[in-house]
C-alpha cells in the first residue's frame, strides 16, 4: 500500500499551488465578492494552463487525467482562496454527464470549448418543490417529432446565469412507475427560446459563483441533445454525484487547509500577555485538533478519488468523503476565525469568508443528512 502520490500528480498540485498563489490576490477576491464578479480572466488562465477540464481526455481539450488529479487542483485553488478556487472549480460543472454518457458528437461539441476557455457549464437538477429529492421531477420533456419540448422550474443552479449550457434532468415518462425511471438528461443551451436564468439573490458565501433559477416555457430542443438513452437520466446524475461529491470535498479540503494555515501564521505572530499566542496550550490544542481533522478528510478525499480513477463506484465512500470534509471545513474555519479574536470576524482578514464560503459544501450536491443516508443504506442494506 503506497500512500505517497506519484512524480505527475505532485507536479499537478504544485503547479496549481504556484498558480492559485500567483493569481489569487487578495484584494482582487475581495472586490470580486463584493461585485458577485466570476473572475474570468483567472479562469481563462487556468484554462489555458489545462487546470480546468484535467479529467477530459486529451482528444476533448483535457489533460488526460483522473478525478483524484482534479481534486488535487481543486484543493489547491480553494486552500489559495475559498471564493475563486470555489468559482473555478465549478467552472464545468455538470459536464462530467456528457463526458460519461454523451455522444462523441456531444463531447467535441461540449467537452472541447469547456477546457479551452471558451464556454461555462452548469447542471439543472434541483426543484423547487423537491429539494433534495431527485426522484420527483415536475420538469417535462415531451417529444415532439425530432424536438423535445421542456417546461418547468429549476433552482439553486451553479453557474446558472453565466452558464452557456445546461445539463438538465427532465421527466420523459410519466407514466413508469417509480417516476425516476422516466427521467432523461437533455442539453439546453443558453439563448434557446422560452429559457430564462434568473439570479436568486444575495448569499452567505460563494458569491464569485452564480447561484441561480432557472425556468423553461415550451423550450425546444432537437432529439439530438439527449445525453445517452432516454429514461436513463437518474441513473446517469447518480453516477455523476459520486464524481462532483469528490470534487465538493475536495473544495472542503482546500478551504479548511487555507483556514487552518492563515489561522496558524496568525498565531505565531500575534503576541498577548507578553507572548506569542501559539505558546498557549488552548491555543496549541486547536491548532492540532484542526491539523488532524484536515489530514483526515485528506485520506478519504484520496481514497474515494483513487477508488473511482480505478472504476469502483462506491457511493457510500463518496458520501463518507464528502460529509465528513465538509464537516472538517466548517469546523476548522470557525476555529481559525476564534484564534484570530475579533480581527477573525472582519473581512480583510479572510477567515471570516472561508467560514461563509465553507458552510455551502455542508449543503450542495446534497445535504450532510441526504450523505448519511446514503452511508447508513450501505451499512444496513434493505431492512424488512
Amino acid at each position: 500500500m503506497d500512500f505517497d502520490l506519484t512524480g505527475e500528480q505532485k507536479d499537478i498540485k504544485k503547479a496549481a499551488k504556484e498558480f492559485a498563489e500567483g493569481e489569487f490576490d487578495k484584494d482582487l477576491a475581495l472586490q470580486l465578492e463584493r461585485e458577485h464578479a466570476f473572475p474570468r480572466e483567472q479562469w481563462k488562465k487556468a484554462c489555458d494552463l489545462g487546470f480546468v477540464g484535467i479529467h477530459f481526455p486529451e482528444e476533448w481539450g483535457g489533460g488526460g487525467c483522473g478525478v483524484l488529479e482534479n481534486a488535487l487542483v481543486v484543493e489547491e485553488f480553494c486552500r489559495a482562496d475559498s471564493g475563486i478556487g470555489v468559482a473555478l472549480s465549478v467552472a464545468d460543472f455538470a459536464s462530467e454527464i456528457i463526458l460519461r454518457f454523451g455522444s462523441e458528437e456531444q463531447k467535441k461539441k461540449y467537452l472541447t470549448p469547456i477546457a479551452k476557455g471558451k464556454t461555462i457549464s452548469s447542471g439543472g437538477f434541483t426543484e423547487p418543490d423537491h429539494g433534495s429529492d431527485i426522484t420527483l421531477m415536475s420538469t417535462r420533456a415531451i417529444k415532439k417529432g425530432d424536438e423535445f419540448v421542456i417546461n418547468g422550474t429549476k433552482t439553486f443552479i451553479t453557474n446558472g446565469t453565466i452558464a452557456d449550457f445546461s445539463v438538465v434532468l427532465c421527466q420523459t415518462d410519466s407514466e413508469v412507475i417509480p417516476s425516476y425511471r422516466g427521467q432523461s438528461t437533455i442539453i439546453v443551451e443558453k439563448g434557446s427560446a422560452g429559457f430564462e436564468a434568473a439570479d436568486i439573490g444575495e448569499k452567505m458565501g460563494i458569491k464569485m459563483t452564480s447561484t441561480a433559477e432557472l425556468s423553461f416555457a415550451d423550450v425546444r430542443v432537437p432529439v439530438s441533445n439527449l445525453v445517452g438513452e432516454e429514461n436513463r437520466g437518474f441513473y446517469q446524475v447518480l453516477e455523476f454525484f459520486d464524481e462532483s461529491r469528490i470534487e465538493i470535498a475536495a473544495q472542503a479540503v482546500g478551504i479548511a487547509q487555507g483556514a487552518y494555515e492563515r489561522a496558524l501564521n496568525y498565531a505565531r505572530e500575534r503576541r498577548q500577555f507578553g507572548k506569542r499566542i501559539a505558546q498557549f496550550q488552548a491555543i496549541q490544542h486547536k491548532l492540532a485538533e484542526m491539523a488532524t481533522k484536515i489530514e483526515t478528510a485528506r485520506l478519504l478525499l484520496y481514497k474515494a478519488a483513487w477508488g473511482l480513477d480505478q472504476g469502483r463506484i462506491d457511493p457510500k465512500l463518496t458520501s463518507m468523503c464528502k460529509f465528513y470534509a465538509a464537516r472538517v471545513a466548517v469546523e476548522v474555519a470557525d476555529e481559525a476565525i476564534q484564534i484570530f479574536g475579533g480581527y477573525g470576524y472582519v473581512t480583510d482578514y479572510e477567515v471570516e469568508r472561508f467560514y461563509r464560503d465553507a458552510r455551502i459544501t455542508d449543503i450542495y450536491e446534497g445535504t450532510r443528512e441526504i450523505q448519511k443516508n446514503t452511508i447508513a443504506s450501505a451499512i444496513l442494506g434493505k431492512l424488512k
